[in-house]
Order: structure tokens, then sequence, then C-alpha cells
């Protein structure tokens, strides 16, 4: 494998590079006029195929929509947990407040 991710004619490239590819592309679009200018310089500057560099960007778009999708899943249930312990820490408090008006009732005023 060469120093620029490259393995070889007919190889695939390194996911580092492919990832780097898709940083400098996300990097690049505010500086062209659209976004396919964008890809066409970004690919042509990297030898690659603007098809596949639109490719990768995809997967990577892919992914982060799954990463995020994972991610609002994750806090979804963690909600669910916490709202189920506050439920139990409120009985708790209650049953706690009952118990210690019946024993400040049945016991009366505390000696200073």
């Amino acid at each position: 494998m060469g120093d620029d991710g490259i393995m070889g004619k007919g190889m695939r490239y390194t996911p580092e590079f492919c990832q780097k590819a898709v940083g400098l592309l996300a990097e690049s679009r505010e500086s062209h006029s659209s976004e396919t200018r964008a890809l066409t310089q970004v690919a042509g500057n990297l030898g690659v195929a603007p098809e596949t560099l639109r490719r990768w960007r995809s997967q990577a778009d892919g992914a982060a929509a799954a990463r995020s999708a994972q991610d609002a899943q994750a806090a979804l249930e963690e909600l669910k947990r916490l709202r189920r312990e506050v439920v139990e820490l409120r009985r708790a408090n209650e049953i706690l407040t009952t118990a210690s008006a019946f024993f400040a009732a049945r016991l009366g005023p505390a000696r200073p």
C-alpha cells in the first residue's frame, strides 16, 4: 500500500483514505458554487472518480444517520428508565412522610 492510502490498481481504498476524502469534500463545499463542482474538484485532486467519492459520502451519511437513530433510541430508553425511577422514589418518599407523621403523632412532641 502506498503512502497516499491507495492499496494498488484495482484494489480498494483504505477506510481512513475514504474518511479523509469525505472530510475534504465537506470542508470544500463552501468554496464551490455547487456540490457537484466541489465533488468533481476534490475527486480530481485525490485521483478518484467523482462517483466513487459520491458513494463514499452517501455511505458516510447513512452511517451517521444510523448512529443518530441508535443514539436517539438509547436516549429514549434512558428517559423511560429515569421516569420509572422517579415514580419509585416519589412512592418511597410518600411512604416515609406518612410513617414520619404516624410516629410523630404516637410519640408526641420531641424533647429539646
